[in-house]
């Protein structure tokens, strides 16, 4: 509980209550933006980095609206999790009423700006805020569901890059997008699963799945995003697009980033927040820079083909 006459604690707790870590999860919106730099179909316009930068902005605050929502609903099982009872809502110091009125102004203030911003981002956008507030009123109860659900809302961040600045978007990306959303969402659920096996009042769908089914699925997934993303990068439509075969060089470092997540995961008994993992974990930090710095050489050498 925050004290009363400590304005500057509570704006904090406020602060804190709508998931700022998280928003790294938003950064798929610039993918549109990166690639459309190399395609050599595309023309960038001036002032394209900023209109996703304000996609960017407008999806975080969707998100933190929808994360207070799912922090509003899920209090009192929340004070049961050894971590997420610190969450401002399920420890008191952010009231109920005040958050829902903040999910509201969050939500309501993004969907307008959107539909100011492009028309089709706006309907993107409230059928986002529709999605997720369904699943956090009551899709996320219902095992499988749940995490194809929170993997779709990466299909819609990956898109909403694509709308602002009008570059189409292969199907293949989309689906990669997807399916490494997949893959982080199935780790997520495998962390949260032995987390919670000896705790009472857990979530509903945590009961649903079976550790064994959970590994074999991530094993699957896993496979599928490398032999997606290694399709991707030779399919016909993206080697013309950017000039070159060589966006093939990057496949080692896709697989090299899901071995050292994996790892993560079963000898650390990490991935219950990739979030963190994005910001903490060294081999990951630098296999996304080596990721980035290979493509930026690719698409400054690539020529038309």
């Amino acid at each position: 509980m925050i004290a009363p006459g400590k304005p500057a604690a509570l704006l904090l707790e406020i602060f804190r209550s709508f998931r700022p870590n998280q928003w790294t999860k938003n950064l798929v919106v610039f993918a549109a933006y990166i690639f459309a730099f190399g395609d050599r179909t595309q023309s960038l316009v001036t002032g394209s980095f900023l209109l996703v930068f304000e996609a960017f902005v407008i999806f975080c605050m969707a998100s933190s609206s929808i994360y207070l929502l799912n922090d509003i609903v899920d209090r009192e099982n929340d004070r049961n999790h050894p971590l997420k009872r610190y969450r401002p809502v399920a420890a008191g110091s952010v009231p109920v009423p005040a958050a829902a009125i903040l999910s509201v102004v969050l939500g309501g203030s993004g969907l307008v700006t959107a539909f100011v911003l492009n028309f089709f981002f706006g309907l993107l956008i409230l059928a986002y805020l529709c999605l997720q507030a369904a699943y956090s009123l009551w899709l996320k109860h219902t095992a499988l569901v749940d995490v194809f659900i929170i993997a779709t809302g990466f299909i819609f961040r990956a898109a909403a890059g694509g709308i602002v600045i009008h570059a189409p978007l292969s199907p293949w990306f989309l689906l990669c997008a997807f399916l490494l959303a997949l893959f982080l969402a199935l780790c997520k659920r495998r962390h949260e699963k032995l987390l919670m096996e000896n705790l009472a009042n857990t979530r509903p769908s945590l009961d649903q799945y079976d550790s064994k089914l959970l590994d074999q699925l991530i094993a699957i997934v896993s496979a599928s995003v490398i032999v997606c993303y290694s399709i991707y990068t030779l399919w016909p439509d993206t080697t013309r697009k950017f000039g070159t075969y060589w966006l093939s060089l990057t496949i080692p470092f896709v697989i090299f980033g899901i071995f050292r997540y994996l790892d993560l995961v079963y000898r650390k008994e990490g991935g219950g927040r990739p979030e963190k993992v994005l910001l903490t974990d060294l081999p990951v930090i630098v296999i996304l820079l080596l990721y980035s710095l290979t493509l930026l050489v690719i698409f400054l050498l690539a020529k038309p083909m």
